[in-house]
This record gives structure tokens, sequence and C-alpha cells, in this order.
């Protein structure tokens, strides 16, 4: 069959309010907003954002309403070229809403959120046609529910499925995490899902013959990956002087599913993502500094 995207995804889209500070406020303090932006957002929607600009199709599938954050998430995502003709409308859904604070000083962010409103789409509504109509299906935490129908499809068709997890555990994201070939978590998470103290210890457990690939991120240390349960690697981070930070994972995520979607290799897979997440950190927002992959290839040449 003749595959319409390279990557298929389902899972979080947001509104990102984002709020520039010199510092975080103490309790009871104020600090005054140096500037402000709405960006998109979303672990998935700016996966699929980071595909699109690497030169690659992604689709988009989830809910949306008539509300103006559900018309601006859509113009956003049909900006960069994300195929949104999988987003179903219903009265009264929306995305997430996230208030971003930044501060500048250190490049950290902190975020509030909301999920008022937020919606998946039905099983009867994907179809096996679908689905095999990717090279890769995305899935994130937010969408479990979709996300194991859509699995279990790919699972059938042998597509890659390319997993991004975090929060509470629960059985479906359980189930979900298992079904995933290329599981990519940070650390914290991998702590939580496995119960260890160390990294390879964690590797231990979630790296085996079943799963093509674990990679656990930890941020400006890098990641560490295992492929088929086999021997463990560590990539570290490009240093770059970091503005801001949102977006940093769901642009590694976003570029690693690109390069499995092409029959990458996992080395330069891993090799491309840090390097577009690097990149990403050194602009504010989680979608403007997402570079093009002319751009990624000199930026790792130059790197080198």
């Amino acid at each position: 069959m003749e595959k319409r995207w390279d990557v298929l995804g389902f899972g979080a889209i947001a509104v990102d309010d984002l709020y520039y500070v010199e510092r975080y406020p103490q309790p009871d303090e104020k600090v005054p907003i140096i500037r402000k932006s709405r960006q998109g957002g979303g672990n998935t929607a700016t996966a699929l954002v980071t595909v699109a600009r690497l030169g690659m199709q992604a689709a988009y599938s989830g809910v949306l309403g008539d509300d103006e954050l559900s018309s601006f998430s859509t113009k956003e995502l049909e900006r960069e070229g994300v195929d949104t003709s999988l987003i179903f409308h219903k009265p009264g859904a929306n995305p997430f809403l996230a208030i971003v604070l930044v501060d500048v000083t250190q490049g950290k962010r902190s975020i509030a959120f909301s999920g008022a409103g937020v919606t998946e789409p039905e099983a009867g509504q994907i179809t096996e046609e679908i689905i095999n109509s990717a090279r890769v299906l995305f899935v994130d935490h937010q969408a479990t529910g979709i996300g194991l129908h859509a699995a279990h499809l790919a699972k059938k068709n042998r597509i890659p499925i390319v997993g991004d997890f975090e929060g509470q555990l629960h059985p479906r994201l359980l189930e979900l995490t298992d079904l995933t070939d290329h599981l990519i978590i940070g650390v914290d998470f991998a702590r939580r899902l496995t119960g260890k103290g160390t990294i390879p210890e964690m590797l231990h457990v979630l790296a085996h013959a079943g799963r093509a690939c674990c990679v656990i991120t930890e941020g400006e240390k890098g990641c560490w990956y295992a492929e088929l349960g086999g021997e463990i690697y560590h990539f570290p981070a490009y240093p770059v002087k970091v503005a801001d930070t949102t977006g940093c994972g769901d642009v590694f995520h976003g570029a690693y599913a690109a390069a499995i979607s092409r029959d990458w290799k996992i080395e330069p897979a891993i090799r491309l993502a840090t390097a577009a997440a690097g990149m990403k950190a050194q602009h504010p927002g989680g979608r403007s500094g997402i570079p093009t992959l002319q751009a990624v290839k000199e930026f790792i040449e130059e790197h080198r």
C-alpha cells in the first residue's frame, strides 16, 4: 500500500501562552513580565511540526471544537504543512491550554495547564486503512484510549510505533508502553516505570529483544539508549546557549520519528534528534526554533 504520511500522530495538541521573566517569583512576590507570546504546543503536535520542518509528511489526528483555541491550533499546524484532515470536530472540544513561565536567566520553564474539553477520537473513526497509510505511528500519554486502538492496528500491519510518555502510571498507559517499538522517555518517568535507581538498571528492564530501541533522556546530560536489549550507549547533548527548554523533548521525539520513517539506523536518528533539540533550545517558545534538515546537518558538521 502506498504510504500517504511519514508520521501519523495521536496525542496532545495545545496552545502555549508564554510569559518571560528574569527569574521565577518567590511566594507572595511579584515580578514583571519581559515579553509574552502565543505559540502552538503539545507533545504530539510539536513533534509533528518537527517532522514537517525536516521535510517529511506529517498528519495529526484529534478532536477540536469551534472555539478560538481550536482554530488557532489547526491554523498553526496547517501553516507548518501538517495534514489536519484527520481532525474531527465536536462542540465543546478544545486543545490543552498551557501557561508557560520562562526564566530567561536560567533558560528553564514551568508549566501550568488545563485539559478541560480535551477529547480523543473514537475508535470507529480510525480505520486500519488510515493507520496503514503511515510509515510510523506516533503516540503520547494524553491519548491512551485511541492510542491503544491505533497501536494494535499498527502492530498488525508492522508499522513502527514511537512513544512519548510521562505522568501518572495507569493500566492503559502501561499497555501502550508495552506495545511501543521505540520508547523515548525522560529519566524521571523511567524511574517510576521501573522502580530502578540508575539508568543502566532502567534500560535493562525497558530495553529487550522485542523492542527496537529504548531511549532515556536527561536534558543537558544527553541520552542513553539500547537496541533490542543489547549494549547501552550514551549520546551527549550538544553544548548550546539555552534560551528556553520549552518543546525540546517534543522536538527530540519528532526528529527521531522522522528519521525512523526513512529507515535510518538508530545512532544517526539519535544524533539528528539530539541536534534538533539542542538547536531548538537556543530559541524562545516550543516551536520557533525547530530547524530544517539542512540546518541540522550543518549544525552536526560544525560540532563534529
